[in-house]
């Protein structure tokens, strides 16, 4: 049988169910999982957790002032810190499991869950 013979085998029931199906796996394609996310501390606390879709900047207030983070396609970075030496701006974007820490004004980036299942030492 030829696929083209195999597409007039399918009745009007048949379709509904594939069309539900490919609206379901559209939907469901731009979710991330779980730890998709990008959480912001401030002294410990967690100051705000998103999406690392949603484009946007966010002033994150310490001791020594603002920090901002920027969320920007899909990528997460501390744009900016009052901080002497700058490591955590210097870090640039971060990828899933890694983590940008402001230590002198207590703010901390982390991307997504980690990519390691487990760590040994």
């Amino acid at each position: 049988m030829k696929p083209a013979d195999a597409l007039g085998l399918l009745q009007p029931g048949d379709w509904l169910v594939l069309a539900a199906t490919a609206a379901l796996i559209a939907a469901l394609w731009g979710h991330g999982s779980n730890g998709d996310r990008v959480v912001i501390k401030q002294a410990g606390r967690v100051f705000l957790e998103t999406s690392p879709r949603l484009d946007r900047e966010i002033q994150v207030p310490g001791p020594l002032g603002i920090t901002q983070v920027e969320i920007r396609g899909g990528r997460v970075r501390i744009k900016s810190d009052p901080g002497l030496h700058q490591i955590c701006v210097k870090q640039g974007w971060l990828g899933p499991g890694q983590v940008a820490i402001c230590l002198p004004n207590r703010v901390s980036v982390e991307r997504g869950a980690s990519v390691y299942d487990s760590l040994n030492y």
